[in-house]
């Protein structure tokens, strides 16, 4: 059985485009890495769990803010490389990316040192247009973003 996650795919529209919101994952093997690294807010649910509570929730850890807005659409699933599957739901929304405040991780570092050190689980977030955000974002994610910009912009027509 894959393992699964989910997440939101938080995004804006500003000037007549869509940008979106992602985060990079913190710790020191993701702190030299930028393109494909990128990724939405996610994280791991096990069977009966209810993946859009689960995507809420990991939202609010990784990024410190609750996610107020009620209706949320699904963009489906996608499969990464490693074999996870993520469901993700899109949330137009739009929140200060420089004020997030990631919850944190333990991890020994350097590798088998016998030292522990906390990382915060996501560093950075920012906003991208999609044609940006697209170089950034994990390969298999970049379904979601397809998917995102088709039901955006049917729900509403950009200007």
């Amino acid at each position: 059985m894959p393992r699964t996650s989910a997440g939101i795919v938080a995004f804006r529209r500003k000037q007549g485009a869509i940008e979106v919101l992602l985060v990079h994952p913190g710790g020191p093997l993701w702190r030299n890495k930028d393109a494909g690294a990128w990724s939405i807010p996610k994280g791991e649910y096990i069977a009966g769990e209810d993946p859009e509570e689960v995507a809420r929730k990991e939202f609010r850890e990784e990024l410190g803010i609750a996610l107020t807005e009620k209706e949320l659409f699904p963009l489906g699933d996608v499969r990464q490389r490693g074999g996870k599957i993520v469901t993700a739901f899109a949330a137009e929304t739009d929140l200060d990316a420089e004020k997030i405040q990631s919850n944190t991780f333990d991890i020994e570092w350097p590798p088998r040192s016998g030292r522990r050190q906390t990382f915060p689980e996501v560093d950075r977030a920012g906003w991208f247009k999609l044609a940006f955000a697209r170089v950034k974002i994990n390969d298999a994610q970049q379904a979601l973003l397809d998917r995102l910009e088709s039901e955006a912009t049917r729900r509403m027509p950009l200007v």
